[in-house]
């Protein structure tokens, strides 16, 4: 299974960017899939997750309101919508793979890995 995140990149405080986690692989929609971050000097945290049928969706409260997860599992692909973006938002953004379809917040609940994308926001 391989990831690949894009879609990063400079924005101003307010603004949106789109963020894209393609799929290599079988059965797809068998798993729970999710973003997490990091920023400079902090550690990785949990975004958002969204089960295999794209029928419940998980936020952190940071993001609640402001992001939104969905999956294409026709296409192998999974969306993060982030809105209003904030200068705390700056962050290595990773997509990854439940290792199964229950939900979790802990990366070490999570198998497969993306490589990254980087989004800043300006202030």
């Amino acid at each position: 299974v391989q990831l690949q995140a894009s879609g990063g990149g400079l924005v101003q405080a307010g603004g949106s960017l789109r963020l894209s986690c393609a799929a290599s692989g079988r059965s797809f929609d068998n798993y729970l899939m999710g973003w997490f971050r990091q920023a400079p000097g902090k550690e990785r945290e949990f975004v958002a997750a969204i089960s295999g049928s794209a029928g419940r969706s998980y936020y952190a409260d940071s993001v609640k309101g402001r992001f939104s997860i969905s999956r294409d599992n026709a296409k192998n692909t999974m969306y993060l919508q982030m809105n209003s973006l904030k200068p705390e938002d700056t962050a290595v953004y990773y997509c990854a793979r439940g290792t199964s379809n229950w939900y979790s917040v802990s990366s070490s609940q999570y198998r497969y890995w993306g490589q990254g994308t980087l989004v800043t926001v300006s202030s």
